[in-house]
This record gives structure tokens, sequence and C-alpha cells, in this order.
């Protein structure tokens, strides 16, 4: 099933219908995308890493989740396929999907679904409408939701994440100094560089080409992405697509802060879910290099976080933790994520089948 989840687009499979060792699958799966080719013009893919992507879905013998998803990242112009990061837009269609095969059977007028990343092993809830009991994608017109970098409306896809079990500054620092430059590294489920734009100097308002097109932008933000990797744990990152870099500047459209997300070498069109979760949780912590920035919201936990065509609205709210200690106490006191919630749209596009590039 070909489905547009949040600001990207996907190929869904049902785990049973791809081969179950990861060589054979991902081989599989590059001739499907029509990959490598800078065009995919052989394949489903949308010549871009936002349309190259791949959701592979299975019932969970997790009892605190329905089904597993597991995230591929398919390279475009390179034969690579990565399970390194999750896709926090592709989620969006992931309780959609299970219920369209039957995987998880509709619950009345609206149907929560229990899902596990198993790129991370880290859990979300899903809550759509399934009306009648089928999975409704327009939204009546009392209940529809419009996000950025998508045209039109459709049915609210509520995306619940409750609080992970890594720490959200993997470096145990609000704020470290890589390649010379100030960022904070956190992970709120996606691993992401915060960096002030100024620093690099640039503005944080330039479109996605005109940054991509900077050779001197691309060689910082490439040391500073290697270094980070092996601070917040990561290893060598030089293969992956994580962590991913956000540039913050100050809010144009009255949000709480703009932002050029890297991914890792293209500059994002908008900016991912689960990386504007991990900064909305950034912009929270005391001493990090959002302070300068953002504006924050003087109450609630919603904030606005601005990107290249437009906004995503997420709710997240920190406690200050201190290993064995009460919450708040002593001064190793550390930032920890209580809740993050944001509101996603998906749609189906094509069920049927693909005929992959022989081998």
């Amino acid at each position: 099933m070909l489905m547009r989840g949040g600001t990207s687009k996907g190929a869904y499979f049902l785990a049973g219908d791809l081969p179950a060792e990861p060589a054979p699958r991902d081989a599989l799966l590059l001739r499907i995308m029509g990959s490598p080719d800078p065009r995919q013009i052989d394949g489903l893919g949308g010549a871009h890493p936002l349309t190259s992507k791949v959701a592979v879905v299975s019932v969970s013998a997790d009892p605190a989740a329905d089904v597993d998803y597991l995230f591929l990242q398919v390279g475009v112009d390179k034969p690579e396929v990565s399970d390194r990061q999750n896709c926090g837009n592709l989620l969006a269609g992931v309780g959609p999907f299970a219920v369209e095969r039957g995987l998880v059977a509709p619950g009345g007028d609206r149907t929560c679904v229990r899902i596990r990343m198993v790129n991370t092993g880290d859990l979300a809830v899903a809550q759509f409408p399934t009306p009648g009991g089928s999975v409704d994608y327009s939204g009546s017109a009392e209940l529809s939701a419009e996000i950025s970098g998508v045209p039109g409306s459709a049915a609210p896809v509520v995306i619940e994440f409750p609080p992970g079990t890594g720490p959200l500054l993997p470096t145990g620092r609000a704020r470290d100094i890589v390649a010379g430059t100030p960022v904070t590294c956190v992970n709120n489920g996606m691993p992401t560089v915060l960096i002030e734009a100024s620093s690099l100097g640039v503005t944080g308002y330039e479109e996605p080409a005109e940054l991509e097109a900077d050779p001197q932008l691309a060689a910082r933000l490439r040391e500073i992405r290697l270094e980070a990797g092996k601070l917040m744990g990561l290893g060598d990152v030089e293969n992956t697509t994580v962590p991913k870099l956000s540039l913050l500047a100050p809010p144009s459209d009255g949000g709480a802060v703009m932002t050029r997300t890297f991914i890792p070498v293209r500059c994002h069109t908008s900016i991912g879910v689960l990386g504007a979760a991990s900064v909305a949780a950034g912009l929270r912590i005391e001493g990090g290099v959002g302070a300068a920035v953002a504006r924050l919201p003087e109450h609630g936990d919603r904030m606005r976080i601005e990107h290249p065509t437009g906004f995503l609205d997420i709710e997240t709210a920190l406690a200050y933790d201190t290993p064995g200690a009460p919450a708040g106490v002593g001064d190793a006191a550390l930032p920890v994520a209580r809740r993050t919630a944001v509101v996603r749209t998906a749609r189906k596009i094509f069920d049927g089948t693909v005929f992959p590039r022989p081998a």
C-alpha cells in the first residue's frame, strides 16, 4: 500500500510479504523503489529521501503493543537501506494500515493502535476515526486537520509518545562545544543536534536549496555531525542518517522557533515528527542553545515549530529528575520528557501489486 504519512510518502508492507532476512529484503526494496538512481525512474520512489521510505508492519509479540513497525530509509542515488532511525511521519499511517490489513480490529467510531517502533523499541499510540468500522481518511467538516506541507485537510491522527527509556540528553549536558560550535544534543525519539543558525554564518531563514548549495556550510555540518554522533553514543555516523541537525532561528510567524533540519545532507522542506519532538524538548532545557532564540509559550504544553513550508504543533512537558533522588533535587538534576503528543494526518494513495525491477 502506498500511503502519505504526515509530510512523507512511503510503501507499507506486511512483514510476511517480504523476505525475513535483512539482506534479501533490502535488495528487494531497492528494486521496488528504483534505487540507486537520482530520479528513481524505475520504481516507486519519488527522487527524494522524504518519498523513498518503507514501513514494515506485523502483529507484535510485545504485550504493550498491538503491532510492530519497522521503518526503513531507502537511499535514492545510493544502494543503501537503513534501519538506524524511526520515522514519525510514516508512523501516522501505521495504525490505519494495520486496520486496513486486518491486524487490528476497528474500535468503534475511533480506534487506538499501540505501536512498537522496532528501530528503537519505543512505543506510540495512534488514535484515528473509524466510523462504521472503516478508516476515515478525509475527516468530517467538524473533525479535520491541516498540516503544513500537505494540501487540503484530512482526518486527524493523534499520536502520543510515552516517555522513552533513554536519556533526553545523551551527553549528560545541556550544552556541548562540538567542532568549535555550541550545540545541544537531545533525543526525544530522534537523535538531534540543535545549533543556533547564526553560529554557522547563516540566518536560518534561507530556502532549503540555498543551504544545500553552500559547500562551506555542508563541511561544517558534516564535521559537527560526525563528532556529535560519537558524543551521543551513536558511534561512527558517517554512513547513517542520524543524528539529524536542526538550525535554530527566532520565529517569524508567531511560533516558538524557526528551524532548518538536515537529513543529514538534504535540507528538510518541513520537519519530521520525531525531529520536532526533540527540538521542542530541547528548547525547554535550561541552559540549552535554544534559549537565546526561542520564544516559549507562557502557558500550556503546546509549542509551534516553524519550518520552511509552515509549522508543526507539538506538545511536550519536561521534569527534572536526579538519578537516585526525588525529582528536582540536587545539582545533577537531568531533564526527562514526561509527555509528547502531535496531530498528523495520513492518506491511502494506492493499494495493489508492485512489480520490482528484475534482479
